[in-house]
């Protein structure tokens, strides 16, 4: 695959990477200024020459996907022996991030906030699963770049989520928000958990979680009533908004940190929410 189609595939499916070009050559070099690579974490596509040279531009481009580096860098190799290349010359690379990191999200339930909420965060650098057990419940046209998953085991779902993932629960049953509540609570390697509903909604599920081993500081992570208090209104799409808002604003202060076990999400520190479904 051609570096341009390659680039155009993971753009479609949001996953980042970078575009490595030769930029300069002198001397020897085993490939012309303009060849070009694209490397994600797991691929590579094209050639800037093999050997070690490229080695080494692979290992610079995914330690600059790792920690999600969206700054451009150059980058000056010498082709001796110090890189176990014989041609002598030397060459310029340049390191060019593509794609946003895009927050990954699971949003539990599709009822009339489902509805408003999903097509809100299909328009951000995000991507979606949108699980819900009741086909009739989803929309004929799912968003672009949304993933429907019907599931009788939404539970489950749960654990098919990478580290560092969002969580929106809001589904039509208490007893399935609180089980829900408890497998997410439990991974505790979350970057936002927002469950919608009430203070005295949080109160019993606080009180039942704790009788299930749970600590206060695990159970403060939780979102609960969830969105930005400065967002009024009872009207779906409303609630929608709200829920983006403090979404964006977890992403926003998040990306360019690692999400560590046990590591406080910056939601923790949005003010307290008033919303009620």
């Amino acid at each position: 695959m051609s570096w341009i189609s390659a680039l155009a595939d993971l753009q479609q499916q949001g996953q980042p990477c970078v575009l490595v070009t030769i930029i300069e050559e002198r001397g020897s070099t085993p490939r012309n200024a303009g060849s070009k690579m694209v490397v994600t974490a797991e691929r590579i596509f094209e050639t800037i020459g093999g050997g070690h040279l490229e080695y080494k531009a692979m290992e610079l481009a995914r330690e600059m996907l790792a920690t999600r580096s969206q700054d451009t860098r150059l980058e000056r190799f010498n082709l001796g022996a110090s890189l176990g290349q014989c041609c002598g010359g030397a060459t310029v690379l340049l390191f060019e991030p593509m794609g946003q990191p895009q927050a990954q999200i699971a949003v539990f339930g599709a009822g009339h906030v489902g509805r408003a909420l999903v097509p809100l965060l299909a328009s951000l650098p995000c991507k979606v699963r949108w699980i819900d057990s009741r086909e009739n419940e989803f929309p004929e046209q799912i968003p672009a770049g949304v993933e429907k998953v019907l599931s009788d085991e939404v539970v489950d779902e749960v654990d098919n989520m990478p580290a560092g993932s969002y969580f929106i629960v809001m589904t039509h049953n208490h007893q399935l928000d609180l089980e829900l509540t408890a497998a997410i609570l439990k991974r505790n390697d979350f970057a936002y958990y927002g469950l919608i509903g009430s203070k005295s909604k949080r109160a019993k599920f606080e009180h039942r979680l704790r009788d299930r081993g749970f600590t206060t500081e695990v159970m403060q992570r939780m979102r609960c009533p969830l969105g930005l208090p400065e967002v009024k209104g009872k009207l779906p799409i409303e609630i929608a908004v709200s829920i983006a808002g403090e979404v964006i604003a977890t992403y926003n202060a998040a990306f360019g940190q690692d999400v560590k076990k046990g590591e406080p999400s910056i939601a923790k520190l949005l003010p307290v929410s008033r919303r009620h479904p």
